[in-house]
């Protein structure tokens, strides 16, 4: 049978084999979920969430076996990985602390002698497809919401991180949830794809916009609900009142967190012409700083990619960049000092709108930078693009960032390096960057059936 391998990034040490689900194996779970949906269902909410607090538990009590293997499997820094950790329980507790709020049945008409209510209802067996960037923070926000409300997952983490995948299926399936109710999967997109066309009611997908369009159109044909949420190329613009030195940090970690393998990072830094020297300057001398190396050093700052195959594209949209005449301001290159995915953080100037590193979204610690003007011309470049998942502004006018911010054709804002990442406050994009919402009330109702009940008082 054919086995999924497990590379370490870091030094490109093989880690370990998971066996590729058979087709057999995806039609039994699926049906077990089918066979447990209605069990699941009528459990009730405050039971579910009795059943799911151990989960939370066992993340808590196993969070550095889960953060040691998230830095040697996908290449995080292990402070960071264990950050994650962390935040991914905070997710999941708020999750299961609100869900009664949220999807509790609701009166939404009152009279005399009438009453309606609205009840929030699983919609059955949901196939969640996950990445590899966070390899936690992506099953929780997928699955999460989806337990609690009632849906049975048949879930399949990404091909790089089988080994994680292996570890979240024990953790959960440890915690007493009846048979069926949680399943995994594993294998690449084709495991995916032919997981999404099964008897399945919901499909809910973290990935890039190619993948999630395809599945998309695979929900389409089986009329079911499709929640996607894509990839981005959020803009930072930078006013020319910002003061760069408060915002630095800010800036960095957007755009160069992970190593740059984040959907809403960063992506394209349209700055303020009176400001371009100061913050190009400021930005190289940071870059050239970090500690680059392995993923479980204390002290790593950057750590790689997590494959080959993320440095070779990177290599490609850097190239194509460079042959139509950008500049290089820092990095272009692997990491020679270094044995694994290693990739130099990297400041690109004379962008023109024809290159990748501009039309594309980019997962990796490269950024293409260009300057403006006037205030209209940072809106257009900005907009300029087919995603629409995130969005950074930074000046110290609160008038003129709220004005910015509504004409901004993304899902989410942050001013002044500022966080929009809350659980209780929506995550999704515009465009292409995706469909649905992730987190809050939005992200409970989103995986759930809406039904209206009117009754005789």
């Amino acid at each position: 049978m054919n086995k999924l391998k497990s590379i370490n990034p870091s030094n490109k040490e093989l880690l370990g084999e998971i066996e590729i689900s058979s087709e057999a194996e995806i039609k039994r779970k699926v049906a077990n979920a089918q066979k447990a949906k209605e069990a699941w269902k009528s459990l009730g909410l405050e039971k579910r969430v009795k059943i799911l607090r151990e989960i939370s538990q066992n993340l808590v009590s196993r969070k550095e076996e889960i953060a040691v293997l998230v830095s040697k499997e996908m290449g995080m820094p292990i402070n960071d990985s264990r950050y994650d950790v962390d935040d991914s329980v905070r997710y999941f507790n708020w999750y299961l602390d609100n869900a009664e709020e949220y999807l509790s049945p609701e009166v939404v008409y009152d009279s005399e002698s009438v009453k309606h209510t609205v009840y929030y209802e699983p919609l059955g067996v949901d196939a969640s497809i996950a990445p590899w960037n966070f390899p936690l923070s992506n099953f929780v926000w997928l699955v999460g919401q989806n337990l609690i409300a009632g849906n049975c997952v048949v879930f399949k983490h990404s091909e790089e991180v089988p080994l994680f995948g292996k570890l979240i299926e024990e953790i959960i399936n440890s915690c007493g949830l009846p048979e069926g109710v949680f399943s995994e999967v594993y294998g690449d997109g084709k495991v995916g794809d032919f997981l999404a066309r099964q008897n399945i009611n919901l499909i809910c997908f973290t990935g890039s916009t190619r993948a999630g369009k395809y599945l998309y159109k695979v929900g389409a044909e089986k009329f079911i609900k499709v929640l996607l949420e894509l990839g981005g190329s959020a803009p930072g613009v930078i006013f020319e009142d910002t003061s760069i030195d408060k915002v630095l940090n800010s800036i960095y970690s957007s755009r160069f967190g992970n190593c740059g393998q984040m959907c809403d990072a960063l992506k394209r830094l349209i700055i303020h012409e009176s400001k371009m020297n100061e913050v190009l300057e400021k930005l190289k001398a940071k870059l050239e700083s970090l500690k680059i190396g392995n993923a479980l050093d204390e002290s790593t700052e950057l750590g790689p990619l997590v494959a080959e195959r993320q440095i070779k594209l990177l290599e490609e949209q850097v190239g194509d960049a460079l042959s139509k005449g950008a500049m290089l301001v820092t990095g272009g290159t692997r990491h020679k000092g270094l044995e694994g995915f290693f990739y130099l953080p990297t400041i690109l100037i004379n962008i023109k709108r024809n290159m990748r590193v501009w039309k594309e979204e980019i997962f990796g610690p490269v950024l293409p930078v260009v300057s403006f003007k006037k205030e209209e011309k940072a809106v257009e470049l900005a907009n300029d693009t087919s995603y629409g998942l995130g969005g950074y502004l930074y000046t110290e006018d609160k008038e003129k960032a709220k004005r910015v911010a509504s004409k901004l054709q993304t899902g989410m804002v942050s001013i002044n390096g500022l966080s929009y990442l809350q659980p209780c406050s929506p995550f999704g994009g515009y465009k292409d960057s995706g469909i649905g919402r992730e987190h809050g009330r939005f992200g409970f109702h989103d995986v759930t059936q809406v039904k209206v009940v009117a009754e005789e008082k």
